[in-house]
């Protein structure tokens, strides 16, 4: 069989910031608890970006953190791709301000806007450009500053997001064509944007002139979500020729626990095999894919030759999967 080029994973890193918000503080300032929160959500604790702290500060923490892991240098990377929804300004793009903070005077950096689906959208560019021959190493963030998007009285939103940002820095590598290969083995992406008005935020510069804020109707998402990641999740197995008793670990984007545990069973698997890390972050956007990731591999839990079912969906609707060999 020819051989392909894989984009491997070859190191991981996140960012939070140094504010803890608990569920009782927000308990003090809108009318909920830390019962309904946790009973509804799973939500328990969120990070919080200070005063001055940016989205780009959050992404170039985590992109350092993952080059550090990669044993890489800024100077190696052809490609930064940064996934927000809360980007530091209109334009430039926020990859850019990132290419500065690490000192890079070359290659290649722009954002991607697909909200919480963002990291599967700008993994699956990554794949296809180094796939392509435009890069052999590059540079996939998740970074978020939602808090600064938040309505604080809007018990129904405020409570579900945080701040935060992961990492991962892809590498070229050869492969054999098979569903045995290290590396992103297929990705499937989708969106319909009839839903627009089931999440979106109230504003943007081309229509109101104001940033805007969070808008969400909870129960309609909750079953488009149920419905739309168990199907694409089980179209990118099949794209890479595996099934879900193949899968050692789903890394979900981390919504709330009741949509892990639907998807989850609509897979036929136990919540055992979902890396959980909403209690501790909440819904950080786009970063939370790599956050959950990076949190298996460094805890030990995922392990040489282990296969990752990445997937996320978010407003727009966007939605997408990965399927990975560690």
């Amino acid at each position: 069989m020819s051989g392909v080029t894989r984009s491997r994973i070859i190191g991981t890193g996140v960012y939070l910031p140094a504010r803890v918000m608990e569920n009782a503080e927000l308990a003090a300032q809108v009318d909920t608890s830390d019962e309904w929160i946790v009973e509804r959500t799973g939500i328990r604790r969120r990070h919080i970006a200070a005063d001055g702290e940016f989205t780009s500060d959050l992404a170039t923490a985590a992109a350092r953190e993952a080059l550090l892991a990669a044993g890489v240098d800024a100077e190696a990377i052809d490609l930064i791709i940064v996934a927000t929804a809360t980007p530091d300004q209109t334009f430039p793009a926020t990859a850019t301000r990132v290419q500065a903070k690490l000192g890079m005077t070359k290659g290649i950096a722009f954002d991607v806007a697909a909200v919480c689906s963002g990291f599967l959208y700008a993994l699956t560019v990554a794949d296809a450009m180094i796939r392509a021959g435009q890069g052999r190493t590059a540079l996939v963030i998740g970074a978020e500053t939602f808090s600064r998007i938040l309505d604080w009285e809007d018990r129904g939103t405020c409570v579900l997001f945080g701040d935060g940002a992961g990492a991962v820095v892809l590498r070229a590598e050869a492969g054999r064509g098979l569903s045995t290969d290290k590396g992103i083995l297929a990705t499937r992406l989708h969106s319909d944007g009839r839903y627009n008005e089931l999440l979106y935020v109230d504003g943007g510069p081309g229509s109101t002139g104001t940033t805007g804020k969070l808008r969400m109707k909870g129960k309609e998402v909750f079953r488009h979500a149920v419905t739309n990641l168990s199907e694409v999740m089980l179209e990118t197995l099949g794209a890479a020729g595996l099934s879900a008793k193949d899968v050692a670990w789903v890394i979900p984007h981390q919504a709330n626990l009741r949509i892990l545990e639907g998807t989850a069973r609509k897979l036929g698997l136990g919540i055992d095999r979902v890396v959980v890390t909403v209690d501790r972050h909440a819904n950080t956007s786009a970063a939370s894919v790599p956050l959950a990731l990076d949190t298996a591999v460094r805890d030990g839990r995922i392990r040489d030759g282990d296969l990752l079912l990445l997937e996320a969906m978010g407003g727009g609707f966007t939605w997408g999967a990965a399927a990975v060999r560690w």
